[in-house]
Formats: structure tokens, sequence, C-alpha cells
């Protein structure tokens, strides 16, 4: 049972890292300047002359190097993980150049904590609010998986490098089988299944970032909740945050890619090559088909665009002259995202409910302490 929403659109942010150390002694120059109190941002194009007016864009929201984590998750993704909590599909993705901040802005650093990021914010904010809700009963669980060369692998598995399959049910959509998923039942537990997972993901030295993604990582809360209607009767609504950290793109000139690292690329960029064609299909009212089979990235993030989902798309850039090109390919890819329509509706009495398996195994023991202490009393 779902209740009905009036489409909506993706929800499109654009955030702009500072200068690098490296860039600031190679003496680059600034060419991203960010508006946001307009929701603009204006690329100038180094080689075409000075006259020239430089190329602006505009989105939900635009964010320049001296915003704080704390901001940009509240502005960004508090509302996504508050829509999740009442039974709303949800998801949060980072994309971007390499080395433009993905990792940073979905994750962060650990220590201090103001330098936390999107993903540790939202474990805090979903059991502050589970901690204020007294007349519901909540069920959280986590699974955290990466798309490595094409391959989809489960962080938290024994044997984290088993390649797993996409499977489609008519009522849990494109879902991978066998994936691990733990019941948390507070913030740090939350936290050691990250930590855990984070071990396992596939990370490299390029010559644009030294611990570069070398795949797509999704973290994903599912947060069941029930609540009794007056008549007694209990409904449970289910909500799936997906916590997205794209590889980013790249080009094998500027990375310095070979062997394994040019494999990892190729595969990367060919999978954000299909997420950019099924955006592009997406928004274009002529097209009869949206390519959401061509890779595992887009079969996963299916839902999400075009969907039964609330999605925000974080687009990450870098501020430097040599990366015009990317940082105007990036731009331009975001740009087209704010025009998909989404669907999104709350999630009810789901089949695969495990709150409800759990309510009929405690009805069913009641039960079954109730007749023995019949036959107790019979026996007296």
């Amino acid at each position: 049972m779902a209740t009905k929403k009036s489409p909506e659109t993706v929800r499109v942010v654009v955030r702009c890292r500072p200068m690098s150390r490296k860039e600031v002694e190679d003496s680059r120059v600034k060419i991203v300047q960010i508006n946001d109190k307009s929701g603009e941002v204006a690329l100038r194009n180094p080689e075409a002359d000075a006259r020239e007016a430089p190329k602006p864009f505009t989105f939900d929201q635009v964010y320049d190097h001296e915003i704080g984590q704390e901001a940009v998750f509240e502005t960004t993704a508090m509302p996504i993980v508050d829509s999740v909590l009442q039974g709303y599909n949800g998801t949060v993705f980072a994309y971007g150049q390499t080395g433009t901040g993905k990792t940073h802005t979905m994750e962060g650093q650990w220590d201090p904590p103001t330098l936390r990021g999107i993903i540790p914010r939202a474990f805090c904010h979903v059991f502050e609010c589970i901690d204020a809700t007294h007349e519901q009963n909540f069920l959280v669980r986590a699974s955290f998986l990466e798309i490595y060369n094409e391959e989809v692998r489960d962080l938290l598995s024994k044997d984290p490098k088993n390649r797993l399959e996409l499977k489609e049910s008519v009522d849990s959509g494109v879902y991978v089988k066998d994936l691990t998923s733990y019941v948390v039942k507070g913030v740090s537990e939350m936290e050691n299944v990250l930590l855990a997972g984070k071990k396992n993901r596939s990370v490299g030295a390029t010559l644009m970032n030294q611990d570069s993604s070398r795949s797509h990582s999704i973290f994903a809360i599912v947060i069941e909740s029930s609540v009794e209607s007056a008549d007694g009767t209990s409904h449970i609504r289910q909500g799936k945050l997906n916590l997205v950290d794209l590889a980013g793109s790249e080009r094998q000139s500027k990375t310095g890619a070979t062997g394994d690292r040019l494999k990892e690329a190729t595969k990367i960029n060919m999978s954000l090559s299909a997420l950019g064609n099924v955006i592009s299909a997406l928004v274009d009212d002529k097209s009869q088909h949206v390519p959401y089979r061509d890779s595992k990235l887009t079969r996963l993030l299916q839902d999400s665009l075009g969907g039964n989902t609330k999605t925000v798309m974080v687009a990450n850039l870098g501020p430097a002259d040599y990366n015009y090109d990317e940082t105007l390919s990036t731009l331009r890819y975001a740009n087209r995202a704010k025009n998909i329509k989404n669907k999104p509706k709350i999630n009810e009495d789901p089949k695969d409910a495990m709150l409800r398996e759990f309510q009929e195994e405690i009805a069913r023991l009641k039960a079954m302490l109730e007749q023995q202490g019949g036959e107790g009393e019979g026996d007296g």
C-alpha cells in the first residue's frame, strides 16, 4: 500500500573545495565563482578572451569552501533522513571528478567531530529522532556494498571479494542477493558497521588523490516503524536511506593510472557514463528507453533516478584552471540531473518487513505462555 505523491525533481547542490596546497604552489588560477545567495556557479574558461563572460549555472543550493560539514548536512541530507523516518525512500549521492572531495562530503574525518560528513551525521540524526519518538516501535538495519570493476561486493562479508548477483522483484525492485544486513540498536553499532566495511573498501593512490576511491560504495539504512491505529491494528512503514559515494571520473593523462589502476579507471568511467546516459534519457521527452541495465550502478540507483525515492545529488568541484573541462562536465551533468522527476511515496505494510515477523513471533510466544499457564492452573 502506498500514499500517492505528485512528482518532485531531484534536488541538486554543488560544493566547491578550496585550492589544494599543490595548486597554490603551482600558481594555479581559480576559475569557479560561487554565489550562495542566488544559488549560482559561474565558470570561467581560462583559454577564452578575458572579456568573455563566465558560464552561469543555477542549482538548489551552492557551497564554497568555507561551508562547514554540519551546515552541509543540515541543508542537504537532513530533510532526506527525516523523510526516511516517515517511510519514504531517500538517496544522497556525491558525484564529481577524482580529488574534488566526494568522500570528504559523504564521510569526512572521524576526529575532530566537526569534520564528520553526511554518513556519520545521518547515524546520529536517525537515533536522536528514534529516541525522541515514544508512540512507535523502530527496527533499523544496515548494509554496505561496493561496485568494483562492475562487480557487486558485500563489504560486511567474511569474504568481501565474493561477487554478488543483482535480482529484481515486483515488491522490492532491484536488490542484491545474499547481501549481509545487521540490525543496529544505536549510533556506535552503526559506526562499527561502517568502519568494518571501510577496511574492505577498494582504494588506491593516483597522481590526483593519494587515497582515491576505486569503487562506488552504497551504505544503506532500512528503517521500519510500527504504529498502532485507533482500532488496535498496527501499521508498518519502511523507509530506505542510500548513502552513495561514487568513485571519481578521471583522465589517465592526469592520474598517471597504469595496470590495475587503469583497468579500475576504465570501469569507473564506463559506469559513470552509463549514469550520464540514464540522466539524459530521463530528462529527454523524446526518449522511449532509459538504459538502467547498462551498468550495475544504474540498476542499483534505478529507484533513486525517476522512481520511488527522494534524491539529492551533491556535485563536487575543484576550483583550479587546469580542471576546466572536468568541472564543466560535472556542472552540465548536475544541470541535467535537476530536471529528473521522481515519484516518492510512503512505503506502508511492506511484505518483507522484519518488524512484522518479530511482532508475529512475540504474539505466538505470548499465546504459548498463556496456554501453558492455563494448563498449569488446570493441573492444580
